[in-house]
């Protein structure tokens, strides 16, 4: 059986996709975990709201730019050697966090973690490029954003449950260790095309020729002069930028303290978000490949979006069941929003398929960089001027403010959207 799935390409590309796919999980895990540990890096480090958004986002400083790279390096070195570095070096990442010291130790621990995690998503994406079919291509590209909302959901109530067992350094170090093994599984199972397998392309699949340096910063050029590339990399810097801010920051604090539960309480709901994404990446991609539609279900997916963080700066405090259907659905619609990748590669050839995906995906983590921190200094205007437990208490209008900055951000993807759309028409 095994000599079967070796042969053939159709049974051997989801071996190789499944590998990368792990490693995601872990890539998203890192990125959101900070929800759960909000209070304690609060209390280890000393932190201000604004600083903290700020620990949070030095991930994304590195992860962000990276992506364009990520992308260079994803067409010219192949998807193995890409995401075999990239992992042993989130693994260094990781081992570094769990012993700094300090809150400048902690941020550049942080952005190792974001340097190595940087690759791995355009990588898995090339990846896909080479070993399925042009029709294929937003249905897998759901499956592996849904498998990387299993890390977000790892970060939630798993994570809290842990941390209530071992203390938070222990409980990183062990989560390093798994991810070195990742880089092992990954280094033996994937392969960067049929090819490179022994084995006969799949029919169907684009084939991207090897380029030279001149040629890929010639497909750098191109897709920055694409409008098209503004466009949704504007509409995903809000859109991602705000989901990743609430899911992997705000949203445990808010809960916390507008409902008076505990932090392994409040993990639940961000729990209840990552499983929106976990559902929405691939059902939308898959209704989009079925269809033949990008544009118009991301418009419907930005209508639906903005107003549902709208809803909670409009109640304030509305039943906690709510605050869980909000969370649900706006994850779930971001699943829409990253059509934007599959919009992007079919405006560009094969050959250009990682540094297209590259860029929009970095500009959408950029948005996760800033978002933190705006978010943060908001909550820091409405400070109570009380320490509880090491951790600042805000005003419950200052998380609606916090909350208006989200909606704010669904109203400009939005109107991206709505001209995307126009646009494409």
């Amino acid at each position: 059986m095994l000599a079967r799935i070796r042969s053939d390409p159709r049974k051997l590309r989801w071996i190789g996709w499944g590998a990368l796919a792990a490693l995601f999980v872990l890539v998203n895990f890192h990125r959101v975990s900070t929800a759960v540990l909000a209070d304690t890096l609060g209390r280890a480090f000393d932190t201000t709201g604004a600083e903290l958004g700020l620990l949070h986002a030095g991930f994304f400083y590195i992860y962000a730019p990276m992506q364009v790279f990520a992308g260079v390096f994803a067409d010219r070195l192949g998807t193995r050697r890409v995401a075999t570095v990239g992992s042993a070096v989130m693994g260094v990442g990781v081992v570094w966090f769990a012993f700094s010291g300090s809150f400048v130790q902690g941020f550049l621990a942080r952005a190792l973690l974001g340097f190595g995690g940087s690759v791995v998503y355009i990588a898995t994406l090339r990846y896909t490029a080479n070993w399925f079919r042009a029709d294929e291509f937003a249905t897998v590209t759901g499956l592996t954003l849904s498998a990387s909302a299993v890390g977000g959901l790892l970060a939630a109530t798993p994570l809290a449950v842990l941390l209530s067992i071992v203390d938070w350094r222990t409980g990183l170090l062990g989560i390093g260790l798994v991810g070195f093994g990742f880089t092992v599984v990954v280094y033996v199972l994937v392969r960067n095309s049929p090819e490179d397998a022994g084995l006969t392309p799949i029919e169907g699949a684009p084939r991207a020729a090897e380029q030279s340096l001149a040629e890929i910063l010639a497909g750098v050029r191109t897709v920055f002069g694409d409008r098209y590339t503004w466009l949704l990399g504007i509409m995903m810097f809000f859109a991602l930028g705000t989901n990743f801010t609430v899911m992997g920051l705000w949203g445990i604090p808010y809960v916390v303290r507008a409902y008076d539960v505990s932090v392994q309480a409040a993990s639940v709901y961000t729990l209840v978000g990552n499983a929106g994404l976990v559902f929405g990446t691939p059902i939308l991609g898959w209704l989009s490949d079925r269809l033949g539609v990008r544009t118009g279900i991301i418009l419907v997916a930005g209508v639906l979006y903005t107003l549902a963080y709208g809803s909670i700066v409009v109640l304030g405090t509305p039943p906690l069941w709510w605050v869980g259907v909000v969370f649900f659905l706006v994850m779930f619609l971001l699943g829409g929003f990253t059509l934007s990748y599959t919009v992007i590669k079919e405006r560009h050839p094969a050959r250009m398929s990682g540094t297209a995906t590259g860029t929009v995906n970095g500009m959408a983590f950029f948005g996760a960089a800033v978002l933190p921190s705006v978010m943060g200094a908001a909550l820091d205007v409405y400070w109570t001027g009380e320490v509880v437990a090491g951790n600042r208490v805000y005003t419950l209008f200052g998380y609606r403010v916090a909350f208006g900055v989200a909606a704010v951000s669904g109203v400009i993807a939005l109107a991206c959207a709505g001209w995307l759309h126009w646009r494409d028409r």
